[in-house]
């Protein structure tokens, strides 16, 4: 590799990389690049490290057989493994190694990772990791194995050595967006962490929408939390709310805060001509999730129960709070009285209550729907004075959804 085309890979990089959108885009670019150059990839992988609830990081990989990026998710569990200590990340990651380099074939080769063994048996003649640091000195890796041959020239590598600092302020970006983008995501639910990132920070920025309300909350918490002691009842609440979040993301609903032993969450309803979407994806999600606390009561341990309103109206959907300190979340009547109404499953023993409104949906017209329960098929349990609230609230329970 000569000097000029040396020079072209750190070019590329400041001039046209930064326009690709993805690390996986990106990996895939600086692969065409680098075999262009003359560098004898058989394979190529680069390794970002970010903070994400499930996963420690992701991994891009290029492998000359298949000619394709493939991305793999980290979970936080393989760092614990002998497999990640027993391989060239530890002593970049963990020991600060400035470079590693093994040749895999021939009189001087050592396989002393598992994962070279590996590549030594798929025909592979030099292997390379080098730590990408990024601005606050995290470090983040790219490591490359050569095909059969001679391997790496030294111009190829001091080339490869000289372009990392460009390639690690593109990947910091990619990085931090990711990085940005899951917290958002995870704190805040994928809807509302899109329309933050979308410019909705402002106190008082949001808009009216009609939506579902889903108010839930765990029965007999305090009661629990005394008897079980306080770690064993915040693994019973974490699996009490990982099922009535789960449920309502796989039926498209957004989850907006808990609230202790409560969780809100809405299903936005959309044209009022076609509003059974989003009260039939509630009513989904209810099934769903009473499915699951059954299964986990009859598999032991202390019993689950809850209590959950489904309510409509029209509330806002924005930020509230402080200059300081915002949240975004939805505020009005209706989300009031989805409250009050989750309130009154504990007086009348039953796991779920429906307003007239969230009914009146269920039984309303909508081409595009499948076949539901009809309003005749819930019974009333009455009517209701709500803490607040003008007026008595008629309220329905269904003998389809009893626990």
């Amino acid at each position: 590799m000569s000097a000029v085309q040396s020079k072209l890979l750190s070019t590329w990089l400041l001039d046209e990389a930064w326009q690709l959108d993805s690390p996986s885009k990106l990996t895939r670019a600086l692969v065409d690049q680098l075999l262009s150059v003359g560098v004898p990839l058989h394979r190529l992988r680069i390794t970002l490290r970010i903070l994400h609830p499930q996963v420690t990081g992701f991994s891009y990989t290029w492998m000359a057989r298949d000619n394709e990026i493939e991305e793999f998710q980290s979970p936080h569990e393989m760092m614990l493994t002998e497999a990640y200590r027993d391989s060239p990340y530890w002593a970049i990651f963990e020991e600060g190694a400035g470079a590693i380099r093994r040749r895999l074939s021939g009189p001087d080769a050592q396989l002393d990772y598992p994962l070279l063994e590996q590549l030594a048996e798929d025909g592979c003649s030099d292997y390379v990791a080098l730590p990408i640091v990024f601005m606050d000195g995290s470090i983040h890796a790219i490591t490359i194995a050569a095909g059969s041959g001679g391997g790496f020239t030294t111009d190829q590598l001091s080339a490869i050595y000289e372009m990392l600092p460009a390639l690690s302020r593109l990947m910091e970006i990619h990085a931090l967006r990711s990085t940005s983008r899951v917290l958002l995501e995870t704190y805040l639910g994928s809807k509302t962490g899109q329309q933050v990132l979308q410019g909705k920070i402002r106190r008082g920025d949001g808009e009216l929408i009609e939506a579902v309300i889903w108010f839930c909350d765990l029965r007999n918490s305090t009661v629990l939390a005394e008897q079980m002691g306080i770690d064993a009842f915040i693994d019973h609440l974490n699996c009490f709310l990982e099922v009535m979040a789960d449920s309502v993301a796989e039926e498209g609903g957004e989850v907006l805060r808990y609230i202790g032993d409560a969780m809100l969450a809405i299903f936005p309803i959309g044209s009022r001509e076609c509003s059974k979407n989003g009260s039939v994806a509630a009513k989904s999600a209810f099934k769903a999730a009473q499915k699951s606390i059954s299964r986990m009561n009859t598999s032991g341990g202390e019993r689950q129960s809850f209590g959950i309103a489904l309510h409509a109206g029209i509330v806002m959907y924005g930020n509230i709070g402080s200059t300081s300190r915002l949240e975004f979340t939805v505020i009005g009547a209706a989300a009031n009285e989805a409250a009050r109404i989750e309130a009154l499953t504990k007086n009348l023993n039953v796991p779920l209550l429906m307003s007239q409104e969230f009914v009146d949906l269920l039984g309303g017209n909508c081409e595009s729907a499948d076949s539901f329960e009809s309003a005749d098929s819930f019974g009333s349990v009455g009517n209701f004075e709500l803490k607040g609230v003008k007026g008595k609230k008629q309220l329905y329970t269904s003998p389809v959804l009893r626990q």
